[in-house]
């Protein structure tokens, strides 16, 4: 009922994004790995899906499927390089990967260089629902979303999930007990790459666009920002740090502070980290736990 009291676009952005926070929460929450470039599965994505659809005409569900797999087959090209490495040396790399996909999307024909890739067609659902019209896009949008949140939501309580939690709490143990670890880190950054490509993919169909910000560097930190917002390694977390982000971004975008934004996500980071480290879930889940 959501979008009869709110603007449809804006709730599918915030969607898009709580599917890309989510994403990004199954590494670095579960996982223990901090990933400076998400971007890269985001924005790489969202550029495929509108090729996609803009020259192969492929069908809208199609597109976003190819987009969402080839940010996979991307996340399995960089996760074998940066995997063996811990700390800030995986952080690194991933940047460093993230960077080079940016720098081809700037440079590579079929991008539209720092105009971007416009006219994205959003087509239709299976031939038979319009997705031109807001309403049937959001409800659109609202599937991809449930069942991207419900695939990661499925992972993290598996064995496999279990076994990555492990993994972060104590990686010499988890390797005592016969767990290949590089494996499981592998499948989950895959896992991980993958769903923040169907969100970006599902945001280029949304929004008729893919830019060069989708595959920025800027974009990775926005996404840390909402997974610590909202508190680090829960399910529901990263969906509300990203609803609060996105919401202050478009409520300031507007306001006397427009040119002041990323200062104030700035601030909202460090108070964050100073003040409650566990995140908005977080800190509610600790004091329900001390409360009853």
């Amino acid at each position: 009922m959501a979008p009869l009291v709110l603007y449809p676009v804006f709730l599918m952005k915030l969607l898009c994004f709580a599917l890309f926070a989510s994403a990004f929460n199954l590494i670095l929450g579960f996982g223990g790995l901090l990933s400076f470039g998400h971007a890269a599965f985001f924005g790489g994505a969202a550029y495929i899906t509108g090729h996609a659809l803009k020259v192969w005409g492929l069908p809208t569900e199609l597109g976003i499927l190819i987009g969402a797999l080839a940010a996979g087959v991307l996340g399995l090209a960089i996760g074998l390089l940066a995997i063996r490495r811990q700390g800030i040396y995986f952080a690194m790399i991933t940047l460093a990967m993230a960077q080079m996909v940016y720098f081809f999307f700037i440079s590579a024909d079929f991008s539209g260089g720092e105009n971007g890739l416009q006219g994205v067609p959003r087509g239709s659902f299976l031939r038979l629902v319009d997705l031109q019209n807001n309403m049937a896009m959001y409800y659109f949008v609202l599937g991809v979303f449930v069942l991207g949140y419900f695939i990661i939501a499925r992972a993290v309580h598996s064995p496999f999930g279990q076994v990555l939690s492990a993994i972060r709490d104590n990686e010499a143990r988890a390797k005592s007990l016969g767990y290949d670890v590089e494996r499981y880190k592998l499948l989950a950054f895959v896992l991980s790459a993958t769903m923040a490509g169907l969100a970006g993919a599902t945001k280029t169909v949304v929004f008729q666009l893919a830019s060069l910000t989708d595959a920025h560097w800027h974009m990775s930190g926005e996404v840390v920002l909402m997974t610590l917002l909202g508190g680090l390694g829960t399910i529901a977390g990263p969906a509300i740090g990203s609803g609060i982000i996105i919401t202050l971004q478009n409520t300031l975008a507007s306001g006397p502070l427009s040119s002041w934004v990323p200062v104030v996500l700035g601030l909202i980071f460090v108070l964050c980290v100073l003040a409650f480290r566990r995140g908005v879930v977080g800190e509610i889940q600790a004091l329900i736990r001390k409360s009853f």
